[in-house]
């Protein structure tokens, strides 16, 4: 060994590993998910998701409002809706459940960066995320669709449209749609590499989905890599303003592919799955949960994402910022 070599010099106390850090975590890094139900007076309770609720309509704006004071500064708005039918046209309707929790969340917070899933899967009777035709979500019909969707949220006065369907061409028509309605100024953040994962049942749960099937067709094989890294590029192509991995820890490799072929900002979605599978074995006694949260974390800063979007975020906020919870 040459002795002259020595890593642990730059470890032997906590101020010099602070100081040679090479991975940083703070709140600026995080977006927070919220479930609003329709027709619910009191939060109900995701038994898969353990800390996760929907919140009533009349809740919003206060859960909104304490995120912001934790310091965090962007939210991610999923309705659950009692008005579905099979095409999700409550999502384009100016008083629909989606047009509404945006414009609760921007009066409540107005400097609260406000971004809206822009899908149909919880406002459709059949659960998929378009409009389907002969037992498979036909493409283009679903992206007109998108299309009026996505102006309803610009007009109620989101911040940021988030597609997560994973129709081809969608980032196109989200731009021209945006573009020629006088919302050139709102920008995407892409769920372009989203996987048919097993990682998403919680998220079942949380969005009372009636949703029976596959969504192979659409959403990308967790066995392609390549492919993962092509869906992006596409998306970057076609004017998305932010990438996103979503799941996360089992795509570290996805994610470091795409920051070293990309420099638009990178997201990465810490699922439902991957959220009830360390809450399940913290509940067991196995493992330290803030040690593992904050180790996942830091995993995918490292791999390249600049932003997590995750149901950790306001513990996350607590933990790295101690002051602001008390």
């Amino acid at each position: 060994m040459n002795q002259a070599i020595r890593f642990r010099r730059r470890r032997r106390s906590a101020a010099i590993r602070d100081l040679v850090r090479e991975t940083q975590l703070t709140t600026d890094d995080l977006i927070l998910p919220i479930f609003v139900q329709e027709g619910i007076s009191e939060p109900v309770t995701i038994e898969s998701m353990p800390g996760v609720v929907r919140y009533p309509e009349d809740q919003l704006a206060q859960a909104v409002q304490n995120a912001w004071q934790l310091g965090i500064k962007a939210v991610l708005l999923f309705g659950v809706s009692e008005n579905k039918d099979d095409t999700g046209s409550d999502t384009w309707r100016e008083d629909g459940l989606l047009a509404r929790m945006i414009r609760t969340a921007k009066a409540a917070a107005p400097d609260m960066l406000v971004i809206s899933d822009n899908c149909f899967c919880e406002y459709t009777s059949h659960g998929h995320c378009g409009v389907v035709c002969d037992h498979d979500v036909d493409n283009d019909k679903t992206l007109k669709n998108l299309q009026k969707q996505v102006v309803n949220c610009a007009r109620a006065g989101v911040d940021m449209i988030a597609p997560s369907g994973m129709m081809d061409g969608m980032i196109a028509a989200i731009r021209d749609a945006l573009d020629s309605s006088g919302y050139s100024h709102i920008p995407v953040m892409s769920y372009s590499t989203k996987f048919a994962s097993a990682f998403y049942g919680p998220f079942r749960d949380a969005v009372d989905s009636t949703f029976k099937g596959s969504r192979n067709t659409y959403q990308m094989d967790p066995a392609n890599g390549r492919e993962a890294l092509a869906e992006s590029l596409e998306d970057e192509a076609q004017g998305a303003d932010l990438l996103m991995v979503k799941p996360g820890t089992a795509y570290l490799d996805v994610i470091a592919d795409i920051r070293a072929n990309s420099a638009l900002p990178l997201a990465v979605y810490h699922v439902s799955g991957e959220y009830a599978m360390i809450k399940a074995a913290a509940s067991a006694g196995v493992i330290d949960e803030q040690a593992i949260v904050l180790e996942t974390m830091l995993a995918f800063k490292r791999a390249g994402a600049d932003l997590i979007i995750t149901y950790y975020a306001t513990d996350l906020a607590h933990w790295l910022t101690p002051s602001q919870a008390d």
